[in-house]
């Protein structure tokens, strides 16, 4: 049995963070990973996976030239699924690679094994030929979650996928149903179409996204129904049955029955608490296995600190990162300024959302008076060049002091272009700023010029005096 100043539960970026950090500060540090390999959902399922299936598509479909080179081009016509996954698991090959060097270059101890607690400071972790004891000062839980598999869905992992499931089908569906219409859900939707598969997405919503800026989201359905995505709002689905013809048939609450070769089922995950024992020390996880934290990530035990996806909301990894890492620095007494009200989010839908700050809703609720700037592609020549007409970038600032309150994007790389916005709000910055700067041409950043002489314009012009 060893002591450690700081145990962390879980490898991925939230675990791999506090991590760092801790050993950062000097402290004696060890990672416990339950799985063969490191980086948690992140690298090996989710975020990592995804993104790079995006890529791959984009790529081998042509969808980035089609505004260009007509709807019918295409890099490579018949893709398989081992086009798709090799991309993928070159990128998780060389992630994986760089979190084992990090950890090694920080002295950080792996420790592979299943971690369960004994007491508040103890954790057993059972390996496969044998079982460990540690104990630590400051624990932080970061074993994020799985996807939710409800007892009424009958997973059979070949036509009937949760979202870790796309990657390990032997071939590319011929059509295919998405049920829940979240963020993970969206981005395969999209991302599937692009291929020119069949996709219908069922969301028990009245529009996808209810977080996101509404003139967003517009955008995005209705480029979404262009690619040939059926959306079915407001609805339910109460029944999955698998036909003697091996297609999947849907039922219903509102609309007629449907079917499609493959059923994804992407409605909620749940917190990977299950084998940590933790009513042994008298926390407990809610229904949906997550952990309630105060604003320094501490449990009901304050030396125990949960972080990542399994606290819930955002649930991003670049937020988890964060969280991980704000979490050693309270445990250890070292200063950390963490803007949490300036946390950006990335969508990577096709095409691409990302947004910072407030959006109308919040603003009309606050009573802010306040004006909307908005800059479309096609007016800027980077768009033209790259054929991404349908993007925008929407300003949201004070209308009397020009301050800027929120920045919203979507098209190709609102991702990066969010975070100039980001900047010129951590500094309580105006619009004014866009007006008076050059940026580079062509690129997308002048879409913040386009955007903020558009916000001026709009706003009411003073009536002249009266002699």
């Amino acid at each position: 049995m060893a002591h450690y100043d700081l145990l962390v539960i879980g490898t991925g970026p939230a675990g791999q963070k506090a991590a760092i950090q801790a050993a950062k500060l000097g402290k004696q540090v060890g990672i416990i990973e339950r799985k063969e390999v490191v980086g948690g959902v992140c690298i090996n399922t989710g975020t990592i996976p995804s993104k790079s299936l995006r890529e791959a598509v984009l790529y081998l479909s042509g969808y980035r030239q089609r505004n260009l080179y007509g709807a019918g081009y295409r890099v490579k016509d018949a893709i398989a699924i081992e086009d798709l996954a090799f991309r993928a698991n070159h990128v998780i090959t060389r992630e994986v690679r760089i979190v084992e060097n990090q950890m090694a270059r920080n002295r950080v101890d792996m420790i592979y094994g299943q971690a369960g607690f004994v007491t508040p400071h103890r954790l057993q972790i059972r390996q496969r030929d044998s079982v460990i004891e540690h104990d630590a000062d400051y624990i932080v839980i970061a074993v994020g979650t799985e996807p939710a598999r409800p007892p009424h869905v009958p997973f059979d992992e070949e036509s009937i996928i949760d979202t870790d499931g796309l990657l390990t089908l032997k071939r590319i569906p011929d059509s295919i149903m998405i049920v829940g219409g979240g963020v993970i859900g969206v981005e395969y939707a999209s991302i599937l179409a692009a291929l020119g598969i069949p996709v219908t997405l069922i969301d028990k919503r009245p529009r996808l996204l209810e977080f996101v800026d509404a003139e967003i989201i517009d955008t995005l359905q209705r480029q979404m129904k262009e690619m040939g995505i059926s959306l079915f709002h407001e609805e339910e689905v109460v029944g999955i049955k698998k036909g003697s013809d091996h297609r999947i048939h849907v039922t219903l609450h509102h609309a007629q029955p449907i079917q499609a070769t493959t059923l994804m089922y992407a409605i909620g995950r749940v917190g990977a608490t299950a084998g940590l024992n933790l009513e042994a020390i008298g926390l407990k996880a809610d229904t949906r296995g997550r952990l309630v934290v105060n604003e320094h990530f501490q449990t009901a035990i304050p030396h125990i600190y949960a972080v990542g996806d399994i606290i819930g909301f955002p649930a991003l990894a670049s937020t988890s990162m964060q969280q991980g890492r704000h979490a050693s620095c309270h445990a250890f007494n070292h200063a950390d300024r963490t803007d949490t009200d300036l946390l950006p989010y990335g969508i990577y839908a096709i095409p691409e959302i990302s947004m910072v700050g407030r959006n109308e809703e919040d603003l009309n609720k606050a009573e802010v008076p306040y004006g909307v700037g908005i800059a479309r592609y096609r007016e800027i020549a980077r768009g033209q060049i790259i054929g991404d007409e349908n993007g925008m970038l929407k300003l949201l600032f004070h209308s009397r002091t020009h301050e800027l309150l929120g920045v919203h994007g979507i098209g190709e790389g609102a991702t990066e272009l969010i975070h100039i916005g980001q900047a010129v709000m951590a500094y309580h910055g105006t619009i004014d700023y866009f007006v008076d700067t050059v940026f580079n041409y062509p690129t997308l950043a002048e879409c913040y010029k386009v955007a903020a002489l558009d916000g001026i314009n709009r706003l009411p012009r003073p009536w002249p005096p009266i002699n």
